[in-house]
């Protein structure tokens, strides 16, 4: 079975050494390349890859929130199954690492990445199988292990679905991106905030941000 990669990179040098890195296998192959998030959507689309690899941090519409619309079509009858989504990008802190999971994300790689190891991950993700590089594994473990209180313990005055965008609100993801993972509009998204600071007693999303990353 050959596996369908789309790759998302604004830097035109990168996707080309990605292309050829993938397609010396004989079970890889590049069917589209983007260069944001929103070229993105209409690529895969067109091409209906197995697997798409993205960066975070792109013009226009990044990878978040990219990552955030695919998995929002999910379950849709009218729509084609998303792909699954294998994040290669720079940035290796943990805020980036765990907001592109909450997106939806099957998968994290940080550039510098051999090619052996960027054609494993993405021949496991197109398995079904979630795969980290061992830097951000082992934080994910570290993390887990001592992970916090709910955060419905933490925010009883706040409902569910007040909760839910409060989590991704922390993450750094937009109102848009928070609407499309939640299958609610943007204005609803605002109502929520606007709900979200008032309850917390907070002038601003980095207050509240910093609220919710408070011990």
């Amino acid at each position: 079975m050959t596996v369908r990669v789309v790759i998302v990179d604004d830097h035109s040098m990168f996707r080309d050494g990605l292309r050829f890195a993938l397609e010396r296998t004989s079970d890889l192959t590049v069917v589209g390349e983007a260069v944001d998030g929103a070229t993105a959507l209409a690529k895969i689309r067109a091409t209906e890859p197995d697997v798409v690899m993205m960066d975070l941090a792109m013009p226009g519409m990044g990878g978040l929130e990219a990552i955030s619309q695919l998995t929002a079509v999910q379950g849709r009858e009218d729509s084609h199954a998303a792909p699954r989504v294998l994040v290669l990008t720079l940035s290796d802190d943990d805020a980036s690492i765990f907001a592109a999971v909450r997106a939806g994300a099957h998968g994290y790689l940080v550039k510098g990445a051999s090619a052996d190891e960027v054609a494993s991950a993405v021949r496991a993700v197109a398995d079904g199988h979630a795969v980290f590089g061992s830097g951000t594994a082992a934080r994910m473990l570290a993390y887990f292990a001592g992970q916090p209180s709910r955060t419905g313990e933490r925010f009883p005055s706040l409902s569910e679905r007040e909760r839910e965008v409060l989590e991704r609100l922390a993450e750094g993801e937009s109102n848009p991106a928070i609407g499309a993972a939640l299958f609610i509009s943007p204005i609803t998204v605002r109502n929520h905030v606007s709900s979200i600071l008032a309850k917390l007693q907070v002038s601003n999303r980095r207050e509240a941000m910093l609220r919710y990353r408070q011990p």
